[in-house]
């Protein structure tokens, strides 16, 4: 129940009863379990080791699944600050240059040396902001991330389950700033800083000085949702420029660190799915049958997605000819998307081989893991 603990393989293999496909069971603690957010890969160690946070022993503290034998290795060992500045390894980020991985405890940044379970304080956030999601820079030299003004004192807030306070945040327009953090000197610039709700900064994974930020609020009422950032000369743009009633959103980088990946609707409510370079250049964008609640992709040819609460199956879309084929059919997850840490959230492996995504079909968040079948092989979706 300490920092570098080994505790027996949790795992069980399955077959979905609905497709074929086999899936594994990478926890089973009477806890929820979560992988990072879907735009972070957990993934580390040459892609053996998966990172994960958990709430066994009734705290929250990371931990790494060895993908060989399935044994769980404790991270860390931390006390839970109070809400709203609770620590979520939802947040958590791996630098791609080193073993090292970064993540929130309160408002202190908190570098963990995945090898020698080293913890060091690289940075604090002011009092009167809240922490957000990390990022690395490709070069493995600065976190980014970004920063809102605290206004629990305004109203209720409770972000994380529920989104309770997240049309008034959108509304109060809080200072926010995008920060970058120097992993070895803990240095850190506001690189750029608004009155507009900021969340979601996303760092190319080949492009040191570029990253993607939202502005958070409801989709079909937000100026604009994607935005992209020069961290050399602070130069900020549109990405994806909405019209009038799109709703667009979601966004991540696909694994060339130049296109970034997104879903969204039309203003007559026509659900599609699109990509873009972080210039605005070669936007791509089809028709897309069915919808999901989050998509991932490595590129453009293969999309997972969730499904809803009342449709939980997990999905896959190819991109064919200029259209998207689909969706097929790869598990029945029955996830219930009640908060942050049991959104299903699928990712595909950085190599695309497999795909991680969280259920809580047996009443705990558990993190599950798949093979990527072959799209021909899977079945249309059961009603």
């Amino acid at each position: 129940m300490s920092k570098g603990t080994v505790y027996p393989a949790e795992w069980r293999t399955f077959t979905d009863r609905h497709t074929g496909v086999r899936v594994t069971q990478l926890t089973s603690h009477k806890a929820h379990s979560h992988h990072l957010y879907f735009t972070n890969s957990g993934w580390y160690d040459n892609g053996r080791k998966l990172l994960f946070g958990s709430e066994r022993f009734n705290r929250v503290n990371l931990y790494s699944l060895d993908l060989d034998d399935g044994r769980i290795t404790q991270l860390t060992d931390l006390d839970q600050p109070p809400p709203p500045g609770e620590t979520s390894f939802l947040f958590a980020s791996v630098n791609p240059q080193r073993a090292e991985v970064y993540f929130w405890h309160g408002r202190d940044l908190i570098a963990l040396d995945l090898q020698t379970l080293d913890e060091r304080r690289i940075y604090r956030a002011p009092d009167r902001f809240l922490t957000n999601i990390t990022n690395v820079t490709a070069d493995g030299r600065y976190v980014c991330t970004g920063l809102y003004e605290d206004l629990s004192d305004r109203f209720t807030i409770d972000l994380l389950h529920g989104y309770v306070g997240f049309y008034e945040y959108w509304e109060a327009r809080p200072l926010s700033q995008i920060v970058r953090i120097d992993v070895d000197s803990g240095v850190a610039d506001v690189v750029f800083e608004e009155n507009y709700w900021i969340g979601h900064v996303n760092t190319s994974p080949t492009l040191p000085d570029i990253l993607t930020y939202c502005h958070e609020g409801p989709w079909q009422q937000v100026d604009n949702r994607i935005w992209g950032l020069n961290l050399e000369n602070g130069r900020n743009w549109k990405i994806r420029p909405c019209a009038p009633g799109e709703r667009v959103g979601h966004e991540y980088w696909f694994a060339d660190g130049e296109r970034i990946g997104y879903h969204g609707r039309t203003a007559d409510g026509e659900p599609f799915y699109g990509c873009i370079r972080y210039d605005n250049a070669d936007c791509i964008e089809a028709p897309f049958p069915a919808d999901s609640t989050h998509f991932h992709s490595n590129d453009l040819s293969l999309i997972v997605g969730d499904g809803t609460r009342a449709f939980p199956w997990l999905l896959l879309w190819r991109f064919h000819h200029g259209a998207f084929e689909g969706p097929r059919a790869v598990a029945y997850h029955r996830g219930s998307f009640q908060v942050q840490i049991t959104h299903v959230h699928p990712r595909f492996s950085p190599d695309g081989r497999q795909i991680v995504y969280v259920s809580d079909d047996s009443g705990y968040g558990n993190l599950h893991l798949i093979d990527t079948p072959d799209f021909d092989s899977l079945p249309l979706p059961a009603e």
